[in-house]
């Protein structure tokens, strides 16, 4: 690896965090590819925009989405541009597939790129493979690595063991990865051991809409994660700049981004 490209993933990273704390508050909205339009199409660009006004360090979106975002919405916020894909009407939903590269992400502008892996699917074996082909991408361009890796398939049979959870993370840590989402381990409290085995930040996925996002959030960070990546309990929320703002003054004791003037007014129109 070379001085640049440790330089380049280094200076990325450090955006990725947009406090420079060390914690991460993600929001995906990559689900319409595999659920089904997530909001308008013109109320898109409003929920990026409330979204980064909240205090997000970062949106996660597919490359074709990643095209009709205005740049200027994302002066405060990371892009995160997810390669792997796979629908609801799939024979096998758990199995994903790589439909974008590191170069295409670049391109793009993007600070980071994510890819999803199912640990325990049918196709586990092919998922690994490309995790590990764009990890060598990440590293020849200094490309920061989110996995979003789980538990999942139907040879698990608690997607929520300790020790399981604990696997998975490991794995994207052999396999290259410089930040890893994952579940929350249940009973939370042994959360803490996963972080413990992980030489990696981890971050954990939302969480089911039956508990609290807050005190979801606050039981992830007592037990040493990093911060959470949650997008349907922000955008099918009633105000997701508030739930936002919410989350951010939890995970980094801010929220409520000054949004560039040339956006102020923009935000009116919307």
């Amino acid at each position: 690896m070379t001085t640049t490209a440790l330089t380049g993933k280094s200076l990325r990273l450090a955006r990725l965090s947009g406090t420079g704390d060390g914690r991460y508050l993600l929001v995906p909205l990559d689900h319409s590819v595999s659920d089904g339009p997530i909001t308008t199409a013109g109320g898109f660009e409003k929920l990026v925009h409330d979204i980064v006004a909240g205090g997000a360090d970062g949106i996660v979106v597919h490359k074709g989405r990643a095209r009709s975002i205005d740049p200027g919405l994302l002066a405060s916020c990371s892009l995160v541009v997810h390669l792997s894909a796979s629908t609801a009407h799939s024979p096998d939903a758990d199995a994903k597939v790589l439909v974008g590269d590191v170069e295409e992400a670049l391109r793009l502008g993007a600070d980071a790129v994510s890819v999803h892996v199912n640990i325990g699917a049918d196709t586990e074996a092919a998922q690994l493979a490309d995790l590990g082909t764009v990890a060598a991408a990440c590293d020849r361009w200094g490309m920061p690595l989110l996995a979003m890796i789980y538990p999942r398939g139907p040879r698990v049979s608690d997607p929520y063991d300790p020790l399981l959870v604990s696997h998975v993370v490991n794995i994207a840590a052999d396999l290259g990865v410089d930040v890893v989402k994952t579940v929350l381990a249940s009973p939370a409290d042994r959360m803490a051991e996963v972080v413990d085995h992980s030489p990696l930040p981890v971050i954990v996925a939302g969480g089911a809409d039956t508990s609290s996002l807050t005190d979801f959030t606050r039981t992830a960070l007592a037990a040493g994660c990093r911060g959470i990546a949650v997008g349907r309990r922000v955008f099918g929320s009633p105000d997701p700049r508030a739930t936002v703002t919410q989350l951010a003054r939890i995970i980094h004791g801010t929220g409520d981004t000054l949004v560039p003037s040339s956006l102020t007014r923009m935000a009116g129109v919307l």
